[in-house]
């Protein structure tokens, strides 16, 4: 099973004064959970919001981690156009054996937007 974090606290940029502010995360969360129900893979994938992933300059931002894998931090991700690619992504990283996910192998915004890779729990300073 692989987690999507979803940061849901975010702000999109250019919100006016007195206006409610626009949270893409909440957006690509609501899209990624009837995604993941339409093509079948909650037993693989489950989407999780999260109030903070500290990436506040790149909205919108996720996290992917699975137990026993390397995870990611993935900043940048367009609530809109990156559903597909952010499924997708989640995907590679579970058929991953340790969660390194070849770069040829990931979407664009996966490859583009990378903040950060964590290693799993287990990690004992082995290269992956």
């Amino acid at each position: 099973m692989v987690k999507i974090f979803v940061c849901v606290s975010c702000r999109q940029p250019g919100a006016e004064e007195g206006q409610e502010p626009v949270r893409p995360g909440e957006s690509l969360a609501s899209a990624l959970e009837s995604r993941v129900a339409a093509q079948s893979v909650g037993d693989k994938v489950a989407v999780c919001r999260v109030e903070c992933l500290a990436v506040c300059d790149q909205p919108c931002t996720i996290a992917l981690s699975g137990e026993d894998k390397w995870g990611y931090v993935i900043g940048n991700i367009d609530a809109d156009a990156h559903v597909d690619e952010t499924l997708d992504a989640a995907l590679k990283l579970v058929t991953a054996p340790n969660g390194i996910v070849p770069l040829r192998d990931r979407p664009p915004s996966f490859r583009k937007g990378v903040v950060a890779r964590i290693p799993p729990t287990n990690f004992e300073g082995k290269r992956p």
